[in-house]
């Protein structure tokens, strides 16, 4: 099907203080839904290397795929979504909106997520909240929509008028 990468941003996971949970499971949900998971990293919550990141993945490594996991909460240190806003060239709101929406079904603090989503290249980057149960909550809620989003973006002859 397609290639992805998981990045997990954390500086706790980063330095080795906290197990990362998020990132092998947004991984196992990437897998059984046909992805290859090319790449995953854990990297520091630093927007530089955030942003690094995602361009070697997008540029360099040629994913269709990225996903990362945490630095999106309120903390003056999550600057995930700052990071996917600079590497982005077009934005795609649906996809934090409906991931946004579902997690309003599980908790009122889902009005505080600050995830985005957007594309580079042919390369389509997604923001997940760090704790691995919202993880999985939110890429739940659009896992099956992406695979017709990445066909249109990586130039599928299909026209997306037909059925």
């Amino acid at each position: 099907m397609y290639t992805a990468a998981v990045i997990t941003v954390s500086d706790k996971g980063f330095k080795g203080e906290r197990e990362d949970l998020g990132g092998p499971a947004v991984c196992e949900m990437l897998e059984k839904e046909g992805y290859e998971v090319a790449h995953s990293a854990i990297i520091p919550d630093e927007q530089e290397l955030i942003e690094r990141e995602l361009i070697e993945c997008a540029d360099g490594l040629g994913v269709a795929l990225v996903v990362t996991t945490g630095g999106t909460g309120f903390s003056p240190r999550d600057v995930t979504p700052e990071a996917t806003l600079a590497v982005c060239m077009r934005m795609t709101p649906g996809i934090a909106e409906a991931m946004r929406a579902e997690s309003l079904k599980v908790t009122s603090r889902a009005i505080l997520a600050r995830q985005q989503a957007g594309i580079r290249g042919e390369t389509l980057i997604i923001n997940l909240p760090g704790s691995p149960k919202a993880a999985k909550e939110n890429l739940a809620a659009v896992l099956h929509a992406l695979g017709h989003g990445l066909e249109m973006l990586r130039g599928a002859k299909r026209d997306c008028a037909e059925g």
